[in-house]
């Protein structure tokens, strides 16, 4: 029963949107509240899994795609971006351009967050797509494909790590099994699928042209990619603070508060106001004024997210994770396959890879012992099922909507089959594995 309220909920909020041309984030309001109502949380509840789903969504998201627009656009109005672009162009050439972004987007993806990497990536792609006039959604879908794999397949990303540890597997291994089905799985998704999308018209936030400077005038190559990737280099570094051998509180709280994204984020946004707008004489004035814009374009974003956030903490906390687990806790097939297959219809009912694959993992941890199943394969094939089919209860799918500027059916032809390709390619490198070690 509780499936099929949750079938019908997605289906009357795409109704919403598409037919009834109601604003995501209302949208996503009034279904919330229908489907706790329908799925039996008291009435004077459903407000507080709203105000709970909102806030844990917006939480340091809201801090981080703020920092991220401000930085995307000074990368942009800089003429940073556009400087990257013809060192990347010249190195690999129009033609090679999507696997030098796919590349680009592993490379970042491993220390960043998800949603960091989205809003530090977007703009390099759409410098691409305005400079050279190539598709959006062709020149950006390999690079996000990129991003997604590492966000369900390695660790340190939130997901892989707490499998890992609830499965007592070791974390090596299963970053080097994950590299080893990423690969394939990026390829795939990325530059191959993304042929297909050529003809998918878009048209991406303003905020992120980039001005038309001319190359004498634009910052050294060193000064962009440094600035650029800053946030990779301090999240990288950060995440080797908790390795040293530190006894004292106050350096241990020190480093806490310097691997934080938002800090991260924060620290990286204040070096690049310096290096590419002050340092070449940009008034101050004039950047404060450009990342006033850049929040205004990014406002929606934070609701539709914000919405979505509301739907799934009314899901979780009715209880239809654990529903849909404990009905396919009795099902006689491979491990490796019961978990992806668990993953992926709480991934479609629920919207959160993360909280997805943590569901799976309470169900399942008991079959790695008596079924003698490899743990670090389990890990990927969850992590495979909960990147799949991602639509809209996932606040994944609105960002990549809302930056790129798409209708709801070409957001599910480029973003939701890409994200399934990812799954799908997953498993099945997985059950490679799984005949060999």
């Amino acid at each position: 029963m509780t499936i099929l309220v949750v079938v019908f909920c997605v289906l009357v909020l795409v109704l919403l949107i598409t037919w009834g041309k109601i604003n995501p984030f209302l949208a996503f309001l009034v279904v919330s509240i229908l489907a706790g109502v329908l799925l039996g949380i008291p009435i004077g509840e459903v407000s507080k899994s709203l105000e709970v789903g909102i806030g844990g969504m917006l939480g340091s998201l809201a801090v981080i795609i703020c920092l991220g627009a401000m930085f995307g656009k000074i990368i942009a109005e800089s003429g940073a971006a556009k400087k990257i672009t013809l060192v990347l162009m010249d190195a690999f050439g129009e033609k090679y351009i999507q696997w030098a972004l796919m590349i680009t987007g592993f490379i970042v993806g491993i220390p960043l967050f998800y949603n960091v990497g989205f809003v530090l990536l977007v703009p390099l792609i759409f410098s691409i797509v305005y400079q050279f006039k190539l598709p959006a959604v062709y020149i950006g879908i390999p690079m996000l494909a990129a991003l997604s794999v590492t966000h369900g397949f390695l660790p340190p990303h939130p997901s892989p790590t707490a499998l890992v540890a609830q499965f007592d597997a070791n974390l090596s291994t299963t970053l080097i099994y994950g590299l080893f089905v990423a690969i394939p799985c990026m390829v795939v998704a990325g530059p191959l699928f993304a042929k297909t999308l050529k003809r998918i018209e878009a048209h991406p936030l303003e905020t992120f042209r980039p001005k038309e400077i001319s190359n004498e005038d634009l910052p050294s190559g060193f000064n962009c990619f440094a600035t650029a990737l800053l946030p990779v280099f301090l999240l990288a570094a950060s995440s080797l603070l908790p390795y040293l051998s530190v006894t004292s509180k106050t350096l241990i709280s020190l480093f806490v508060f310097l691997a934080d994204p938002v800090t991260v984020m924060l620290i990286s946004l204040m070096i690049a106001t310096y290096s590419l707008g002050i340092r070449r004489k940009i008034k101050m004035k004039a950047i404060m004024v450009d990342y006033a814009d850049s929040v205004k374009d990014v406002a929606m974003i934070l609701l539709i997210v914000a919405g979505a956030g509301a739907l799934k903490q009314v899901f979780i906390d009715s209880g239809v994770s654990s529903d849909i687990a404990d009905l396919l806790g009795g099902w006689e097939v491979n491990p490796l396959i019961l978990g992806f297959i668990m993953a992926t219809i709480i991934r479609v009912s629920l919207g959160s890879a993360t909280v997805a694959g943590l569901t799976t993992a309470g169900i399942i941890a008991p079959l790695i012992e008596t079924t003698g199943v490899d743990a670090n394969l389990m890990v990927l094939a969850i992590g495979a099922g909960s990147l799949m089919f991602s639509h809209v209860n996932d606040s994944g799918f609105w960002m990549y909507k809302e930056y790129f500027n798409l209708s709801l059916k070409d957001t599910f032809k480029s973003w939701t089959v890409m994200e399934t390709i990812v799954g799908v390619v997953g498993i099945i490198m997985v059950l490679i594995l799984d005949v060999f070690v």
